[in-house]
């Protein structure tokens, strides 16, 4: 048989305790007037390259997007109505026969916004560039 022996042992009654800590008031600014912000020669190198990496990096993607623009305005339209048989190659050939054919295709797709180069129907109008010889 075991035993277990149990004593209360005297408990101290809680006091708060003192602070660690303490506030101390802040000290007020000896100058009220900032000094002026004075760069460095590195200092004044850092802000110019920046500088000038944002206008190239404006200037490139204004640049393309006015170039696209541009391309779509300078190209003159006529308009040619699909007949039965015809391909996109064919009437790619009439509208520039001196010129690159793919390129020409490429254009016809894109101004008449077709999915792709096949599929054409019979009757459908399609907007055609015209090429100075």
């Amino acid at each position: 048989m075991s035993t277990i022996a149990y004593h209360e042992l005297p408990v101290r009654p809680a006091h708060p305790r003192e602070r660690h800590l303490h506030a101390v008031p802040l000290a007020a600014p000896s100058s009220p007037a900032a000094a002026p912000l004075r760069l460095t020669r590195r200092g004044r190198v850092v802000v110019f390259a920046a500088v000038a990496l944002l206008l190239a990096v404006l200037s490139v993607v204004l640049g393309a997007s006015v170039a696209a623009t541009d391309d779509d305005a300078a190209l003159a339209t006529t308009t040619v109505q699909v007949q039965p048989g015809q391909t996109l190659w064919e009437i790619a050939a009439e509208a520039n026969p001196r010129g690159d054919i793919r390129s020409t295709i490429d254009d016809i797709v894109r101004l008449n916004a077709l999915p792709n180069a096949s599929g054409l129907k019979m009757g459908t109008t399609l907007a055609v560039p015209v090429y100075e010889d």
